[in-house]
């Protein structure tokens, strides 16, 4: 108990000083900040020999691209690939930015998913993890490990979410991000809205049945929450495929962040605040040269989760790790709190009681859990060996019969995103599991509607009346294999 105090006693003297921190770079002019940059980068090459600095690979220099890129559209553009931008309206009033691939190199004067007469591809939908953004997806050194243009080459038309709060959706109709109000949501919000309405709005653009979900991390954590309180949506949802799966992680290695998890949310919002959590991370981004920024997520990393992030090369690091932070909500993070403690993927909890209460008590109240095992659409998880945030046995508990596991030895968490062999080792799976069961939303009648690349030149209404044969219950001995 006295060690619990003492974390809460250093962590709150951290969050004070990063309020503090965080106040004072917002005052720097651009000459403070960029003199702090420069003598920060000087002290870093008195470590480094001048030959080194002076012979920068096209790996580098392309990575120092990537990391300098100011968002998702001029990051592909380095690759050759043109992104649109579409904004989508929730039930509740926020905006969320989604991105779009629809072409490969040489396809963009075509028309896709357009009506008659326009290229018709099979729809794919990725979404980020907890802090994060659409950016995190083509954050990469090698197209070939990029799983967007992949897809893409492949002949899917990818579409990549964002939540509330983020970079590219922090907007609301109603509430403004200066006030407590407008950050005022959860994964429930996530679930509720901003995963169903915009798989809707893609749905509705591309005139297609259905599509693929591709999840990282959270992302997979808000599929399992939206697919198992909207039965209409697993119609639309083809296969799920769940990168570095999260549902209910069993804990955090570092002790005072595990004494913050015991804590009241109260206390939780008296730390962090009631709007935006970390804020301040931009400011160091600003101020840091980069190879000591990533020192200081490598150490982050394996304090918190005992991350080594060997999988993922330094020049990655470079590339990958200024793109790493986006905003999201205090309340989303205390939600996650949440359940590690209670163990059980619950809804937020509201309630909030003595310890030694009766009402306290599991006989008179527990917290409202998603009912994961609810869900229809056919669920693929890839997880890594080495990945602490993962049990998937309890996860496998709490999902449908037929879920199919696969486990990447050695892998932890980001290395799903950004590991130097994630082509190798991952994308297979992934490529397998969409041709296994999106192939499935062609028409019985063998229409060509769905088929990947295919010109169409009837009417996609006409085609699309039947166009979902669901799998229910797929049996564990699915190409994939089961954990």
């Amino acid at each position: 108990m006295r060690f619990e105090y003492l974390a809460l006693a250093a962590s709150l003297i951290l969050v004070l000083l990063e309020t503090v921190i965080h106040l004072i770079t917002f005052c720097l002019p651009t000459p403070v900040i960029q003199f702090c940059y420069d003598q920060s980068k000087s002290l870093f090459n008195i470590f480094i020999s001048t030959e080194a600095r002076d012979k920068r690979t096209r790996e580098e220099v392309l990575a120092a691209s990537i990391a300098e890129a100011s968002d998702f559209t001029e990051m592909c553009a380095l690759f050759g690939y043109e992104a649109e931008e579409h904004i989508v309206q929730t039930g509740d009033g926020y905006l969320l930015g989604l991105h779009r691939l629809a072409y490969r190199k040489g396809e963009e004067g075509l028309r896709v998913n357009y009506g008659p007469g326009s290229l018709s591809k099979k729809v794919v939908y990725l979404h980020h993890g907890l802090l994060m953004s659409s950016e995190v997806w083509v954050a990469l050194t090698d197209e070939q490990r990029c799983l967007p243009f992949q897809l893409v080459e492949k002949g899917y038309d990818v579409w990549l979410g964002n939540n509330r709060g983020n970079k590219y959706a922090k907007k609301s109709m109603f509430t403004s991000p200066s006030s407590n109000e407008f950050w005022d949501f959860s994964m429930d919000q996530f679930a509720f809205h901003d995963i169903p309405d915009s798989i809707q709005y893609i749905l509705d653009v591309t005139s297609q049945p259905s599509l693929s979900y591709i999840g990282f991390s959270q992302g997979t954590a808000q599929a399992f929450a939206t697919l198992s309180i909207h039965p209409l949506l697993n119609q639309k949802i083809d296969v799920f495929v769940a990168l570095a799966p999260a549902m209910a992680p069993s804990g955090l290695r570092n002790r005072i962040v595990d004494s913050l998890m015991k804590a009241s949310p109260n206390f939780l919002f008296l730390l962090f605040g009631r709007r935006s959590i970390l804020s301040s991370t931009t400011m160091w981004q600003t101020i840091f040269y980069p190879p000591i920024y990533v020192r200081i997520i490598d150490t982050a990393l394996s304090t918190l989760f005992n991350w080594k992030c060997a999988n993922i090369d330094r020049t990655q690091k470079l590339a990958a790790y200024l793109h790493l932070y986006s905003f999201t909500s205090t309340k989303s993070v205390v939600h996650w709190f949440q359940i590690i403690r209670n163990k059980n993927f619950q809804f937020y909890d509201d309630e909030l009681h003595a310890p030694f209460s009766i009402v306290a008590s599991e006989r008179f109240y527990k917290p409202v859990k998603y009912p994961t095992r609810n869900i229809k659409t056919p669920v693929v998880l890839l997880y890594g060996g080495s990945d602490s945030l993962v049990d998937i046995n309890v996860m496998l508990q709490g999902l449908p019969r037929g879920t199919v596991a696969k486990v990447i030895p050695k892998y932890e968490h980001l290395d799903f995103l950004w590991a130097s062999d994630v082509d190798r080792q991952v994308f297979g799976h992934v490529f397998e599991a969409l041709e296994t069961y999106s192939q499935s939303a062609v028409t019985e009648n063998g229409d060509a509607a769905g088929l990947l690349g295919t010109r169409i030149t009837s009417d996609p209404t006409v085609s699309n009346t039947s166009a979902l044969r669901k799998h229910h219950g797929q049996p564990t001995s699915s190409p994939l294999g089961k954990a």
